[in-house]
């Protein structure tokens, strides 16, 4: 039963047990089999109205059901209560946060972002060592009550940063090295531990590496990994309902991950960039190009460098400003003169080119894609370490916004 979902039948009425009428239309499944005699709709709006839906007969009937696919019709689909997770013990987890000499992963990060980056980092995302292959590292899936789901095992090169997958892949999981019985194994996002954070804005990449080089050049967002390209998945990110949520999806995965964004929209705000997309060579699609093979082609200070100050230009300065977006001023509609400028970032239409800012400073350019690009602010759009986020135009609402003009 918990694959199915119910609509009103298109084929035969039968009677109604408020008005005695054969005006009485079923819930029936994709199958056409109706969920209960007595879950239905009259269709005498006027004269009757009766309405039994799936919604309150689960409920009468004590039935667990998924409310993030309500559908049209209010109908919902019900499922099997799932057993509890089990968890291993955060002291073995805790015996793991050692040995980092020789710990693969921890010395190509440290040789990328630096020793007191790369320390903050492994703290931060309780990164482990362990001697199921040499200098193998643990990626510990901790869940937002503190709970540790369990531990993802892999082996690194440490020098380029690349998985070790021959002679075979070396791949596995702590519940599985360390033998435990009856493990049902229930994964969470890796980093959920971090969403404890409430207000920062959350970014989703497919590996824990990834994420974690992430947070080092872009400590401003929480970075997850939901562990490949199949992990992300409505059960997983339940725990981010009504955040604001953007994914940045590996090198032939923006389609997928674009799907995948109209799932998760139906709990938080998600957008999705394509500036791997954009930015990664055929051999690099190949070759799997994402996020962090982005990053490091910058070293974190000089990435840091690029980033725009976000101060806005004091009230009269705009046309005075060197940023390339003047904005109207609050109460006057009408636009400033554009300014003139070179580069050209994402695919954006020539000419004076109309946008929007929200009330929470963020711009909004329509691309040739019919998407908008989403910068945090009017200052970011000219840094090339910025990373946008787009979504398709109907997920946009303008109003309220404020309107202003590029010129490219």
């Amino acid at each position: 039963m918990e694959n199915f979902k119910y609509s009103l039948s298109k084929k035969g009425k039968s009677t109604c047990p408020a008005c005695s009428k054969k005006t009485f239309v079923l819930y029936v499944d994709y199958s056409d089999n109706p969920l209960h005699s007595t879950v239905g709709k009259c269709d005498r709006a006027d004269n009757c109205g009766h309405h039994y839906s799936p919604k309150q007969y689960f409920a009468d009937n004590h039935i667990p059901f998924d409310e993030t696919v309500l559908s049209q019709n209010n109908c919902f689909r019900p499922i099997t209560p799932q057993p509890e997770p089990s968890y291993i013990d955060m002291e073995i987890m805790k015996r793991t946060m050692a040995g980092y000499d020789n710990n693969r992963f921890i010395q190509y990060l440290t040789g990328i972002v630096g020793d007191e980056s790369a320390k903050e980092a492994t703290i931060r995302y309780f990164i482990g060592t362990s001697k199921h292959w040499d200098g193998a590292t643990v990626f510990w899936q901790i869940d937002q009550s503190g709970h540790v789901r369990t531990g993802k095992i892999m082996q690194y090169d440490q020098t380029t940063g690349k998985r070790i997958k021959e002679p075979v892949n070396r791949i596995s999981w702590a519940h599985t090295v360390l033998k435990l019985q009856d493990f049902n194994l229930s994964q969470c996002l890796f980093g959920e531990h971090l969403l404890r954070d409430t207000t920062s804005p959350v970014a989703i990449v497919e590996s824990e590496k990834t994420a974690i080089i992430a947070s080092c050049y872009l400590p401003d967002f929480i970075w997850l990994a939901c562990g490949g390209s199949e992990g992300l998945n409505l059960q997983k990110c339940a725990i981010l309902k009504s955040r604001n949520i953007i994914l940045y999806p590996d090198s032939g995965q923006f389609a997928k991950w674009s799907e995948k964004a109209k799932e998760l929209s139906k709990i938080c705000f998600v957008s999705v960039s394509n500036l791997i997309e954009q930015n990664a060579t055929d051999e690099e699609r190949q070759s799997g190009f994402d996020l962090a093979d982005y990053l490091v082609r910058y070293s974190p200070t000089e990435f840091q460098n690029k980033q725009p100050e976000t101060k806005s230009p004091e009230k009269g300065d705009f046309e005075k400003s060197t940023n390339p977006i003047v904005t109207s001023k609050p109460t006057k509609p009408s636009p400033a003169k554009p300014v003139s400028v070179t580069a050209k970032p994402l695919n954006y239409p020539k000419g004076n080119t109309p946008c929007y800012v929200d009330s929470t400073g963020r711009l909004y350019i329509q691309t040739r894609r019919q998407s908008y690009a989403i910068y945090q602010s009017t200052d970011h759009l000219m840094s090339p370490s910025v990373l946008p986020a787009v979504v398709p135009i109907n997920a946009i609402d303008l109003s309220g916004m404020n309107k202003i003009f590029i010129n490219y």
